[in-house]
């Protein structure tokens, strides 16, 4: 029997580049309870005599199939090895629920035909089994009185983990039922965001188990044992729990029940080592798999920046509606729409208006806050009719208005705002206060709460200057309005621009600049000038008297016959 046990059970991460079905693990399990232990000692010691008291060894040696009391084998990544349970369960067809049942039946069937399984004891549940999903938390855990471990806990994250499986696979139980659960929670309380709130990684997993019943009695689901988890995801990382022995002590397995039996397991790493020169010429495939990508990379983007043709400005805009506040009604939704001013233009598919989704506000202080976090983007273009340096005098405006719908279908308009677009590149954080038309007395005032309505603007452009006005003021008296709240914007913008190469129009630039400043401003530039004039020649002063004498005398004996 072992002196001493491996009682580290945690679990090991490898990350390899090779591929995980190459991976093949041998795992060895033992028997060492006294019994056993008793009859080896008596056939270490009957052997060691001449042919005296066979008879006794024959009659002390355990009774039993191969595979009682040792089994090794070597295990392949997924590769299936039926238990004396599935043998038993998938030979009835009515119960194979699922394809991949009808598929077990088909080879239970054809190992029946042939000499049988290799395994005995010792069998596995593949990514795609429905036991996987279903094992309990305790085997998963390692229990100190299934494997000796160190004394520490798991943790409420490794207990929540425990359970999670992938995403692609269904969680199903024994009748292969699918369990009834809200999809969406509204209203989730601190404890179910607590529980719900775990790392669910896309990963395949694998164990390898062991039916640890006494001889005679196995196939019942409570003699399982798990003795090996493998996981691994698609980037080459492999989990492994616990670790290969690595020539340390094998680790202690004990069973559950009257007898508490004592199992000894080796876990060893057996996958084939790759040669020198097919780790070399893997190496120059993989480079040259990366160059190759790398080149396609290049050949999509290209070697140039997109731009505009010559004298056309290129605006792009990529927005968001992240907040409303500050509304009488709930349920608010916003209705937005651009507007170009002359000389601006946008692609033939460019969408020129939207709708955000409904919200619900949000209590925050003593206001009711609404996130919307609508994202939108816009391009537009901008070319002059002529060649000149003036600049743009209209940009192109947002104009957006409030409204709330409730689950009693009433329809009220909240209120009506629009944005100019930034003349400055860059991101910009913008709060644009809105008002609505007001319609004097109670009768509006009681149709506007009991069934909704309320008056609305025929322009939605009236609310800066409208483009059909052609006049030179815009009077607006006898017009009753309301401010509202107010709509805050994410704006992110970019400019992308080819000045006209003229000549002449950079003269005009310069001249105007100088006008601007003055005549001051010509005699700054060449006191400006001058200065530095004499700055740089004090330093060359200053370095000619650092340098030695005689290096000084030379230089200027040579400038003189120069």
């Amino acid at each position: 029997m072992a002196d001493s046990w491996n009682t580290d059970t945690g679990e090991a991460v490898y990350r390899s580049r090779d591929a995980v079905k190459n991976l093949k693990i041998r795992v060895r399990l033992e028997r060492v309870t006294s019994t056993a232990a008793l009859s080896q000692h008596l056939q270490q010691h009957v052997l060691s005599q001449q042919d005296g008291g066979a008879i006794e060894l024959e009659t002390l040696t355990p009774q039993g199939q191969k595979g009682d009391n040792d089994e090794e084998l070597v295990v392949g990544w997924q590769e299936k090895l039926f238990s004396q349970y599935e043998m038993e369960l998938f030979q009835n067809e009515s119960a194979c629920q699922t394809p991949l049942d009808r598929q077990y039946l088909t080879e239970i069937r054809a190992l029946n035909k042939a000499k049988g399984r290799r395994n005995h004891r010792i069998f596995t549940y593949t990514d795609h089994d429905r036991f996987t999903s279903c094992l309990p938390i305790q085997q998963l855990q390692y229990p100190t009185d299934l494997l000796t471990t160190t004394k520490s806990g798991p943790t409420f994250l490794a207990e929540r983990m425990a359970s999670v499986r992938n995403r692609r696979q269904e969680r199903r139980t024994l009748d292969s039922s699918i369990p009834k659960s809200k999809i969406v929670i509204w209203e989730p309380t601190e404890e179910f965001v607590k529980n719900s709130h775990v790392v669910n990684n896309a990963m395949q997993t694998m164990h390898i188990m062991a039916d640890l019943a006494p001889p005679g009695r196995l196939g019942q689901k409570e003699n399982e044992y798990l003795l090996l988890t493998i996981k691994t995801d698609g980037s080459g990382t492999v989990i492994v729990k616990p670790d290969f022995n690595k020539g340390k002590e094998p680790y202690r397995v004990v069973t559950v029940g009257e007898k508490r039996e004592v199992w000894r397991l080796n876990v060893e790493n057996v996958c084939t080592a790759m040669q020198p020169e097919e780790k070399e010429r893997e190496q120059n495939m993989y480079k040259d798999l990366y160059v190759r990508h790398k080149e396609y990379l290049n050949s999509l983007v290209g070697q140039d920046f997109e731009m505009p043709p010559l004298g056309i400005l290129r605006y792009m805009m990529n927005g968001e509606i992240v907040s409303a506040k500050g509304f009488e009604y709930d349920n608010l939704y916003i209705h937005f729409f651009m507007e170009l001013p002359n000389n601006w233009s946008s692609l033939p598919f460019q969408s020129h208006s939207g709708v955000t989704q409904t919200c619900r506000a949000k209590t925050l202080g003593k206001e009711n806050v609404a996130f919307f976090s609508y994202p939108f983007s816009f391009e537009a273009f901008y070319m002059s009719e002529k060649e000149s340096e003036e600049p743009i005098l209209q940009w192109p405006v947002i104009y957006f208005k409030v409204l709330s719908l409730d689950s009693w279908q009433r329809y009220r308009t909240e209120g009506y705002g629009y944005l100019l677009f930034p003349a400055m590149p860059g991101k910009h954080t913008i709060t644009c206060h809105t008002w609505r038309p007001l319609q004097t007395g109670t009768v509006s005032s009681l149709r506007r709460f009991f069934i909704g309505g309320s008056p609305e603007l025929e322009d939605p452009s009236y609310v800066r200057i409208p483009g059909t006005f052609k006049g030179e003021r815009l009077s607006r008296f006898g017009f009753c309005t309301e401010t509202t709240g107010s709509v805050t914007f994410n704006l992110h913008c970019l400019q992308q621009a080819r000045a006209f190469v003229d000549a002449t129009v950079m003269k005009k630039r310069r001249q105007k600049v100088l006008e601007q400043l003055g005549g001051f401003s010509q005699q700054g530039a060449v006191c400006t000038i001058l200065e530095a004039f004499q700055r740089a020649r004090k330093k060359m002063q200053d370095a000619r008297e650092g340098l030695p004498r005689d290096l000084v005398n030379t230089t200027s004996h040579s400038h003189v016959e120069s």
